[in-house]
């Protein structure tokens, strides 16, 4: 046999062992494949239909409003950089526009009597507590077969998400519809994902990332309009007001939790929910006796009920926002270049 031909009898037998393992794969997680290529799908026509900016800010369908946003996020992604030690990338640096339409949902799921999130495990990627769907119905779908399986769950509209560096994120056009300390703090919190993203530890991640993005948001506005602006003064009294309700709801939490600890095994189902049900109705009802600068916190739960699922998400983003905040403060004193360099040198990047 000759060297060419060894070399095509081996090319054969490593396309064939790579066909055979492919077929293997996806037999073995055929759902999993099955969403990765819808969400694939979903992503890379969002990513194939994005425009350079330029094209948005020459479009007079588009407001000053807006086009000064598509703007002022080229001043956040050079200030994440120079003052806050996140990564550079490529990301926003183009527009997809949803003419005012929603284009992600998520599915997230929780035990019905304990706050154990419902996992799902992708290749590569790791494990993570939701899952999001560019088609509402499948998402509805996902919702419904968990409820039938005795779960918690909901289906929540996503206004952002981030690749984690993967792909370059376009800004979506109904980001442009949110005030200026808002979005600072929006595409600081999902540029941080897309410099720091440990697997398997979405509360973790999600955490710092509210965090990062919340104050790197303070810093931003400072920098930008001063401390006495309009638009830091304004973003304060909303932080405020988050701190408040997210406090309270995360108490409502540690409530919830003590009581489905203090059930006993003998307990019904039945007997289970309706003191579920009274301990819920009660957190609602006392959020009337907060203090916030924005009332309209005061009518948060008048048009649902929450589940274990909306619990467990600000667990999910809002537990450990003090650990972090003095983390930052007392061992890197306030510095966002040592503390980030910090992070990347301990936990190991998702890429």
């Amino acid at each position: 046999m000759s060297i060419k031909q060894q070399i095509w009898y081996w090319f054969k037998r490593v396309i064939l062992l790579l066909f055979i393992g492919m077929i293997a794969f996806l037999g073995y997680y055929h759902k999993e494949a099955t969403y990765g290529i819808r969400q694939g799908l979903g992503q890379l026509d969002i990513m194939f239909n994005a425009k350079p900016l330029d094209v948005y800010l020459a479009d007079t369908s588009f407001t000053e409003e807006q086009k000064s946003k598509i703007r002022l996020i080229q001043e956040i992604r050079q200030f994440t950089v120079d003052s806050l030690g996140l990564d550079k990338s490529n990301s926003y640096t183009k527009l997809y526009n949803q003419h005012g339409n929603p284009i992600l949902w998520t599915v997230t799921a929780c035990a019905p009597f304990n706050f154990e999130a419902k996992r799902w495990s992708f290749p590569i990627f790791g494990t993570f507590s939701y899952k999001g769907f560019f088609d509402k119905q499948l998402a509805k779908q996902a919702r419904d077969k968990l409820r039938d399986e005795g779960f918690d769950a909901e289906v929540g509209e996503v206004s952002a998400w981030s690749t984690l560096g993967v792909l370059n994120d376009p800004i979506l056009s109904n980001m442009l519809n949110r005030n200026v300390g808002s979005l600072s703090r929006l595409i600081i919190h999902e540029l941080t994902h897309g410099t720091l993203y440990v697997k398997n530890s979405v509360s973790y991640n999600e955490n710092l990332a509210d965090f990062v993005g919340d104050e790197g948001a303070k810093r931003f506005l400072i920098y930008k309009y001063g401390r006495h602006s309009i638009e830091y003064v304004t973003y304060m009294a909303r932080k405020e007001d988050r701190k408040v309700f997210s406090e309270y709801i995360l108490k409502g939490t540690k409530e919830l939790d003590s009581l489905y600890l203090s059930f006993p095994e003998s307990m019904s189902v039945d007997q289970k929910n309706e003191l579920k049900n009274k301990k819920i109705s009660e957190i609602t009802k006392g959020i009337q006796h907060l203090q916030f600068a924005n009332d309209r916190y005061c009518d948060y739960f008048s048009d649902f009920t929450p589940n274990n699922t909306f619990f467990m998400g600000f667990k999910r983003y809002r537990g450990k926002q003090n650990e972090f905040k003095e983390e930052f403060d007392n061992q890197f004193n306030g510095d966002f270049h040592a503390y980030m360099t910090y992070l990347k040198e301990t936990y190991k990047p998702l890429f």
